[in-house]
């Protein structure tokens, strides 16, 4: 008695789910699939970071005051000029991909060799510059005043250029010592004793009239409000409680800490997705110069990796955008 064979209709390389208007192979349609519903999670992250901005429009830090860093300048004022210059590094691995899947249609192997390794390249640029990025974030440049309701307050001279705390205060001696897992609560190490305290910013702010406090509150023209000098003594002397230094999911100096909670979420988690689309790559590239897709006739999985990479360098152009632009 012979077995019955059922047939699913996807035995060839052609999607066999009924009418298929678009033609295309199984995989590419499995890519189609992934990459739409990845595009609708970053939509719902873009989105949330959206709402919170516009709630919190008055207060939201300035992308050119936060990201105006570049290597080996330090102290130029260089505002995004970097982040141009990654986001014109990912694209430009868009463009070798491009031809890199060009040239597997004509089954030139060493040309898809040489831009699929432009590409690899290219994307380990990016993720080594997003890493820099992450680190000037997180260290800070001038340090900034937390006040009891959570707030920030920054120190300007008269002006209006942003003064680090470093350079007006100098640090009392200190008998507190740092909690270690012998001797600290919970048996857990603390991460750091403060640099400074709130009795050392008055001292140093009070020996120089020219410094003046200004807060995270925005002005009708996109500015951030600077106090008198006799206000921001006020402000200093009654609201103070701290002193911040960079951004952490916590603290954030330069301005509402939920812009560094989306920072780090949404742009780690394009990141993760570019660090992904890298390892894929170099698997693809290995497998290209093995001669893997010469003899099966057809360089497809080229195609199927470069659908991912465009999407990845899509999405960075929304999140490029949303925080850096707009």
């Amino acid at each position: 008695m012979e077995a019955t064979v059922t047939r699913t209709g996807t035995e060839g390389k052609t999607w066999g789910g009924g009418n298929d208007p678009l033609k295309v192979s199984y995989g590419k349609m499995m890519m189609w699939f992934f990459i739409l519903s990845d595009a609708l999670t970053f939509s719902g992250f873009l989105a949330s970071y959206g709402f919170a901005r516009y709630k919190f429009s008055n207060s939201w830090p300035i992308a050119d005051e936060v990201f105006n860093h570049f290597p080996f300048m330090h102290g130029v004022d260089a505002p995004m000029y970097y982040v141009a210059l990654m986001t014109f590094i990912l694209i430009f691995s868009s463009v070798t991909m491009v031809l890199a899947v060009d040239a597997g249609h004509q089954m030139k192997k060493a040309k898809v060799t040489f831009y699929m390794l432009l590409t690899i390249i290219g994307g380990l640029i990016f993720l080594g510059s997003q890493a820099w990025e992450w680190k000037n974030f997180i260290k800070g440049t001038y340090g900034a005043i937390q006040t009891e309701g959570g707030n920030i307050l920054q120190v300007v001279n008269k002006e209006g250029e942003r003064v680090a705390i470093a350079d007006f205060v100098t640090a009392m001696p200190r008998e507190r010592v740092l909690h270690e897992r012998s001797n600290g609560l919970w048996f857990v190490d603390e991460p750091g004793v403060a640099k400074y305290q709130v009795s050392d910013i008055l001292a140093g702010f009070e020996a120089n009239p020219n410094l003046l406090v200004r807060t995270q509150e925005l002005t009708a023209t996109g500015e951030k409000v600077v106090l008198t000098r006799q206000e921001s003594m006020a402000k200093l002397q009654n609201e103070a409680v701290g002193v911040i230094e960079g951004a952490n999911l916590h603290h954030n100096e330069y301005g509402n800490p939920l812009f560094a909670d989306f920072f780090f979420f949404i742009t780690g988690f394009h990141g993760f997705h570019v660090f992904t689309g890298v390892m894929i790559n170099i698997i693809i590239f290995f497998n290209v110069l093995l001669g893997t897709y010469e003899r099966r006739g057809s360089y497809e999985m080229v195609e199927k990796v470069g659908l991912y990479w465009h999407f990845v360098d899509l999405v960075w152009v929304f999140v490029f955008t949303f925080f850096y632009l707009v």
